[in-house]
C-alpha cells in the first residue's frame, strides 16, 4: 500500500460528496480530506495507482488537485 497526498480546492463536505463516487475504485483502500488544512489535503491509500489518475479525476469535476511530495 502507498499513501498519496494531494493539495486540492475541495472546500466543504458537499464538494467531498461530489468527489466520493470518483474515488470508489478497487485500487483505493481508503481516502480522506483534511478540510481544516490550508491546502485542503486529500490522502489516498492505494495499491499501484498513479497520482496523475487522482489529479485527472478531480480536475474532471472542476477541482484543482496537485500531488505533494513528502
Amino acid at each position: 500500500m502507498e499513501v498519496l497526498i494531494f493539495k486540492t480546492s475541495v472546500n466543504d463536505i458537499q464538494e467531498v460528496g461530489r468527489v466520493k463516487p470518483l474515488l470508489s475504485i478497487p485500487a483505493i483502500e481508503n481516502w480522506n480530506f483534511d478540510l481544516e488544512d490550508c491546502d485542503k489535503i486529500l490522502r489516498v491509500v492505494a495499491d499501484d495507482l498513479s497520482p496523475r489518475y487522482i489529479e485527472e479525476i478531480l480536475q474532471s469535476e472542476g477541482f484543482e488537485c496537485e500531488e505533494l511530495e513528502y
